[in-house]
Formats: C-alpha cells, sequence, structure tokens
C-alpha cells in the first residue's frame, strides 16, 4: 500500500502541516498516472491498457510511471487510506473499547473514499474479481497493511507488535476487508458496502451466528 496520502483526511486535525512542494508534485504525478489508468481500462479493459498508454495519457514517461506503480496491477490496489487508518487509530481515546475504535475509523474511511470517487471504486473492486493479477497483487499488499495494523494494536494495547495473537487479529482484519470488498464486486455492488463492512466486523467480534 501506498505510504502517503493523496488527499488530507476530511476528519484529521486542523492544524495538520501543508505538504511541502515536492510532496504536492508527487501526489499529483501519482494521481494523473491513476486517473489515465482508469479512463483507459474504462475504454478498452485492463489487459488491453499498456504502460505506454499510460504513461502518454498521463503525459509523463513509462519509467515515471514505473517509479510510482512498480507493476500496472499496483496503480490498481494503492490507495491512500492505510495511512489515514493508521493516523486515526492512534488519535481515538486510549480507553475507548478497540471495536469501536476500528468500527467508527472503517466507517469514516469507507464514506470519504466512496464520496472522493464511487465509480473508480466500484472499478477497483471489479477488477480485483476479474483480473487474476490483481488479485494475488492484493494478496501480497495485505502483509504490508497487517503490518501497520499490528503496530496501531500493539500501541493501544501493549501487547507485542511481533505476537501471534497480534499478528493473527491484525490480518483477521484486513482478510475480511478485502472479502468484503470482493463479495461487493461479485454480487454486482448490490446495497451499501459500508453495511458490508459491518457484517465483516460482526464476524470478527462475535464469530458466526448459531442459525
Amino acid at each position: 500500500m501506498s505510504t502517503m496520502t493523496a488527499t488530507p483526511s476530511p476528519f484529521s486535525p486542523a492544524d495538520r502541516p501543508q505538504l511541502g512542494l515536492r510532496e504536492r508534485k508527487k501526489i499529483k504525478t501519482r494521481e494523473a498516472i491513476r486517473t489515465a489508468t482508469y479512463a483507459l481500462v474504462k475504454e478498452q479493459g485492463y489487459d488491453a491498457t499498456t504502460i505506454e498508454q499510460i504513461a502518454e495519457r498521463a503525459e509523463v514517461s513509462p519509467s515515471t510511471v514505473f517509479r510510482y506503480f512498480p507493476t500496472k496491477e499496483d496503480i490498481v490496489i494503492t490507495d491512500e487510506f492505510d495511512p489515514i487508518i493508521m493516523e486515526e487509530l492512534r488519535a481515538r481515546p486510549a480507553d475507548e473499547p478497540w471495536m469501536i475504535t476500528l468500527r467508527y475509523v472503517m466507517r469514516k474511511a469507507i464514506q470519504y473514499g466512496l464520496k472522493e470517487d464511487e465509480e473508480t471504486s466500484r472499478l477497483r473492486s471489479h477488477l480485483m474479481v476479474q483480473v487474476p493479477a490483481v488479485r494475488s497483487r492484493m494478496m501480497e499488499s495485505m502483509s504490508v497493511t497487517g503490518n501497520m495494523l499490528c503496530h496501531a494494536i500493539a500501541e493501544r494495547t501493549g501487547r507485542d507488535a511481533e505476537s501471534l495473537e497480534v499478528r493473527v487479529y491484525a490480518m483477521s482484519l484486513v482478510g475480511g476487508l478485502m472479502e468484503a470488498t470482493l463479495y461487493w464486486a461479485e454480487t454486482g455492488h448490490q446495497g451499501e458496502f459500508s453495511d458490508l463492512v459491518e457484517r465483516a466486523m460482526d464476524v470478527l467480534e462475535h464469530g458466526l451466528s448459531e442459525t
């Protein structure tokens, strides 16, 4: 996952320092590459879209595309919410029950993501289902997100971030969110994605129901 936010969090502190010129240029370039990729995929499909075409549409060189995104799949799966989620997890009250914190942060992140571009969110989830290479790369990226979450959990609970229990819990959450995304796409994006995430969180909190 990406390690830099493309846009400020709508629920972050108002006094967050402004990004420098270099950082803003990087963000602009990365977003241009993403926008070009999604436009081309809509026009001609994922497999037919090449790095050279993406570079030309984004008005950058192919080497620049690879500098920001090592593979074409990374353009699709990389988002800017990991750091936002981690920041907001750490900003919640230390005595707040952990599951309440998770539900709050997930809900806010989803609201923000879908508000920004719901069509792109649908396209990304569709590609995760339809393109094996995208889904495979997403599975690989889960370990990065899970590691970040392990440290956030450790900070809150005082547990060892490398302990088996923390690692299992973190990856269960990450895996649950991925499965909710896949399910949303597989069912034709019926209903609200936020409702599916709430259902996934229910399973993590309470396990499978007896019915």
